[in-house]
């Protein structure tokens, strides 16, 4: 798409490819949320956005990836990735940064369907969304969090070297939740896996890069 070239950008690993959703792939994405993405009795996201009614999550999921794209502003964007393993969506993994030329800093934030968990994805997609803001970007801090619960996530973010980066007390399913902030600094970054972007150059605009 000439005018929209974000999205022909891809990100390769020796396992997966990060693009950004087509209509089919939001069908998909919203099957694996539909099989689960966590044990019930936790809540590892600030939005408890899996709590929703099995009849509504799906069209829940597809509206809110819309909407993502068409909020994105050179000043303020999401780059809202669906995560492909052998043919098939199995999660997400954004990138997103408010005013990135001065700040130089971008947060990540993913999913993973449940069923792919424990087979090294998590960090592979990750890696791959790391090395894109570090390399293909220039950024030179990334920033993340992890409710303590949530080991699995934390233990991803070891693994890519982040460091600890406080803490801080959130609201979820009406009860006080903890979670750990972390951030990686661009020196600090050695991605586990080979990485290839495919795309970029005609999409900097679009991420406040000229």
């Amino acid at each position: 798409m000439r005018h929209w070239p974000l999205l022909n950008l891809r990100l390769i690993t020796p396992r997966l490819e990060l693009r950004i959703p087509s209509p089919d792939d939001l069908d998909e994405l919203a099957d694996r949320a539909l099989e689960g993405v966590h044990d019930p009795e936790l809540m590892p996201f600030g939005v408890p956005w899996t709590d929703a009614p099995a009849d509504e999550l799906p069209g829940n999921i597809v509206r809110f990836h819309l909407g993502v794209i068409s909020r994105w502003r050179p000043e303020r964007w999401c780059c809202n990735f669906v995560v492909v393993h052998e043919g098939r969506v199995v999660g997400v993994q954004d990138v997103s940064a408010s005013d990135f030329p001065v700040t130089r800093e971008v947060h990540t934030g993913s999913w993973l369907g449940r069923t792919y968990q424990g087979d090294g994805i998590g960090t592979e997609m990750r890696a791959a969304a790391l090395h894109l803001a570090f390399a293909g970007l220039g950024a030179l801090t990334a920033v993340s969090g992890a409710f303590l619960d949530n080991p699995a996530s934390l233990a991803v973010s070891g693994r890519l070297g982040y460091r600890p980066d406080g803490l801080s007390v959130h609201q979820v399913r009406g009860q006080g939740a903890v979670q750990q902030r972390l951030r990686l600094d661009r020196d600090g970054f050695t991605s586990p896996v080979p990485v290839e972007i495919h795309g970029l150059q005609p999409c900097l605009p679009h991420f406040g890069l000229r």
